[in-house]
């Protein structure tokens, strides 16, 4: 039983959501796009006013280039553009933004935001805590036990882990399991050829991790699946692969950060850091304002 819910925001989603779709003529009094500042900040005085939290994190990503899973293969999200200097710039401001308000914010150069939130999830659980993963990326379902839940807050999806199962048809704790087998293009991870998502759930309705379905690799041919013996041989072709899939398709649970329950408690806005962020984004102070409204008191 829990009585405390802790908010674990993935910011990345929605910095690049608002830079895409907001113009960037909308610009600092330096000039400086701020597109992505403003549709970053309307979507988080919106989450403030639904949930008025008392504790929160704020995961960023720093680097796109500098995961330990570049380490492990090079290509890794090799296929994605680097953000240019002025996006960086309001990923930046962004961050400023959020910890002036009092919000607790994390990055780190070689752990991605999945992996901070996947660590905090696992932490805070044990302390009675029930994560609520706000993102609209599938593979942070894996972060789910108990009650947590994962909330794409774009489309106001919630998914707990019976919705998961139901939406993908695989627990949440196969995830990477499935991710290894079909692959993931948003992140140039490979996967088995011959094997897409309905063969990936065959296999993992009949056995519960890429273990047990090498250890019946034999069996395989035999099933009822459309081109079995196909597979069967793909699989054996490509194990070295897919465990390496799985590694980089995984959040790590272990990722270094002291942190403490306290530590995400929302606290009391820094005023005097607002009020500069406010004169370098003209257009930011009614945002600003009412997010100040919605915080809890502290």
């Amino acid at each position: 039983m829990t009585d405390k819910d802790l908010y674990l925001i993935d910011a990345s989603i929605y910095v690049f959501r608002a830079w895409f779709s907001l113009p960037e003529t909308m610009g600092a009094e330096d000039g400086t796009p701020v597109n992505a500042v403003y549709g970053y900040l309307r979507f988080f005085t919106e989450f403030l006013e639904k949930t008025t939290p008392e504790y929160v994190s704020v995961a960023f990503d720093e680097s796109l280039t500098t995961s330990f899973r570049n380490e492990l293969f090079p290509e890794y999200k090799a296929n994605r553009e680097l953000p240019p200097p002025e996006l960086e710039r309001q990923f930046e401001a962004c961050r400023s933004f959020t910890q002036a308000l009092g919000i607790h914010t994390c990055s780190h150069r070689l752990f991605e935001a999945d992996d901070l939130i996947a660590t905090l999830a696992h932490r805070m659980r044990d302390r009675g805590f029930r994560n609520i993963v706000v993102t609209g990326d599938k593979d942070l379902t894996q972060v789910l036990s108990g009650a947590d839940l994962w909330w794409n807050y774009a489309r106001d999806e919630t998914l707990d882990v019976d919705g998961v199962e139901k939406r993908f048809g695989v627990r949440s704790d196969q995830i990477s399991d499935y991710l290894a087998l079909v692959g993931d293009s948003v992140d140039n991870i490979p996967g088995i050829p011959g094997i897409g998502p309905k063969t990936a759930v065959r296999l993992l309705r009949l056995y519960p991790d890429l273990e047990s379905v090498y250890a019946n690799l034999s069996a395989v041919p035999q099933l009822a699946i459309r081109g079995a013996r196909r597979i069967a041989e793909n699989l054996a072709k490509h194990r070295q692969q897919v465990f390496l899939a799985r590694r980089l398709a995984t959040v790590s649970l272990d990722a270094p950060m002291q942190v403490e329950a306290d530590t995400l408690r929302v606290r009391t806005p820094d005023d005097d850091a607002l009020s500069d962020l406010v004169r370098w984004m003209t257009r930011g102070g009614g945002f600003v304002t009412r997010m100040k409204s919605v915080l809890p008191a502290p």
